[in-house]
């Protein structure tokens, strides 16, 4: 098994599991992915024949993927990472903008989560609040959060003794 490392990682820390936010935040790409494509066919279907159109199609759809990839780098590239000291919260912002949260097992007073909607309950998908002394972690949009839940608390339970 390959142990798990990070930029900003200390000495002797072990990454107990990472987790990401639900592929459904990443539905922007996806749409503008279609998006490109619909209108990219408005100009094959109204001028058939010229061969120019096809290359109008081509780039609606190459600007589509663009932008998908885009929507895609920002949902892999914002991760959460939960090591045996603390939980570390990696948010992709843009290309080059990156922000980093570090909360301490420690500071963690509890932990729920919570499946709010139905759309929410049908994807699988929920919110996760860690409650600490000086304010809340909220992380929503959490593929299986049942799962991570379960795991934050053994964590805890197990590093804050």
């Amino acid at each position: 098994m390959t142990k798990l490392v990070f930029d900003g990682q200390r000495e002797g820390e072990e990454v107990k599991f990472i987790f990401r936010r639900h592929f459904s935040t990443a539905k922007a790409g996806i749409i503008f992915l279609v998006l490109m494509i619909m209108l990219g066919i408005i100009p094959l279907f109204l001028w058939q024949n010229d061969l120019r159109m096809l290359w109008i199609f081509l780039g609606f759809v190459f600007v589509g993927v663009c932008g998908f990839f885009y929507a895609y780098m920002m949902w892999y590239f914002s991760v959460y990472i939960v090591t045996d000291q603390r939980i570390r919260q990696v948010s992709q912002k843009g290309l080059f903008k990156k922000t980093v949260v570090d909360l301490g097992l420690d500071k963690i007073q509890s932990i729920s989560y919570g499946i709010t909607s139905v759309v929410g309950g049908i994807l699988g998908y929920g919110t996760i609040l860690i409650q600490t002394g000086v304010g809340d972690l909220v992380i929503s949009v959490v593929g299986k959060p049942a799962q991570i839940y379960e795991k934050l608390q053994n964590v805890v339970a197990k590093n804050t003794k």
